[in-house]
């Protein structure tokens, strides 16, 4: 993961904490597969978040595309307004 900029990686980051972003999105736009986002997350989180994430997506069912219901199509609400700089705490 040495191949990412600092920018891709918040956006991965922000991604992974999106509800309705599926991890096959991630795959489409980065090339990184579930257990390297899960990798990203232990190494660029501090402990606290990244637990919190890990219980988050326990059984979430939007994070993977086969799991959706079919009236889930895209990847972002469309009330969810854009975030330009990633807020999540990183070490």
């Amino acid at each position: 993961m040495e191949f990412l900029t600092n920018q891709e990686i918040d956006r991965i980051i922000e991604m992974a904490w999106e509800d309705r972003t599926p991890f096959e999105a991630i795959l489409f736009q980065f090339g990184l597969k579930e257990k390297d986002v899960i990798e990203l997350m232990r190494t660029h989180s501090k402990k606290s978040s990244f637990k919190m994430w890990r219980k988050r997506m326990a059984g979430r069912f939007t994070k993977h595309s086969k799991l959706r219901v079919e009236d889930v199509s895209r990847f972002k609400c469309s009330r969810q307004r854009t975030i330009s700089m990633n807020k999540i705490s990183k070490r």
